[in-house]
């Protein structure tokens, strides 16, 4: 009798504000690599940023980007990761760089988590090229000085970023 192979279930925790199609490239290759994959939207940065939308709303706008995704569950969280994690038996967490700048403060998260709970592995996932460059808080900027974020976001996302902010300003000379 071969033992049973236990369901693959992975974290995948950030802000999302906005959702980017950098993230949205690491979710749909995690989603190739896992049974499971709980997108987790942290209540509390680990870096002071200025949000533009709330927890809900992110949530919401999330969850409706994957709405088709059986495997996905979008859900926020506060706290430390590894209690989040172990509480949904997720003992892999995927986190993407861009850059090797982005490496260093996550290398020490990932070795800070392993040792806060020694059976939790990261995954580091690089995005495709076209979105190295890309974050949300470039997307944030962008968009509150009225440039056209259309290509940074899935189509949910710019409809609410247009709520909030109005069709990008035309660049007529």
């Amino acid at each position: 009798m071969t033992p049973q192979r236990s369901e693959h279930v992975a974290v995948y925790p950030g802000s999302f504000d906005p959702l980017t199609l950098g993230h949205d490239d690491i979710i749909r290759r995690g989603l190739r690599i896992v049974d499971r994959l709980i997108v987790a939207v942290a209540e509390t940065s680990t870096q002071d940023k200025r949000a533009l939308f709330t927890i809900e709303e992110r949530v919401q706008v999330i969850a409706s980007v994957y709405a088709n995704e059986a495997a996905l569950e979008v859900v926020s969280f506060s706290g430390l990761l590894v209690d989040f994690a172990r509480s949904r038996d997720a003992r892999l967490i995927i986190r993407g760089l861009r850059a090797v700048s982005d490496f260093e403060y996550e290398f020490q998260m990932a070795l800070m988590n392993r040792s806060l709970w020694p059976e939790l592995d990261v995954i580091f996932m690089a995005p495709d090229n076209r979105y190295t460059f890309l974050s949300a808080s470039l997307v944030r900027e962008v968009a509150r000085l009225g440039g056209d974020v259309s290509e940074y976001v899935p189509p949910a996302v710019l409809e609410r970023m247009v709520e909030r902010f109005g069709p990008p300003a035309r660049g007529d000379a």
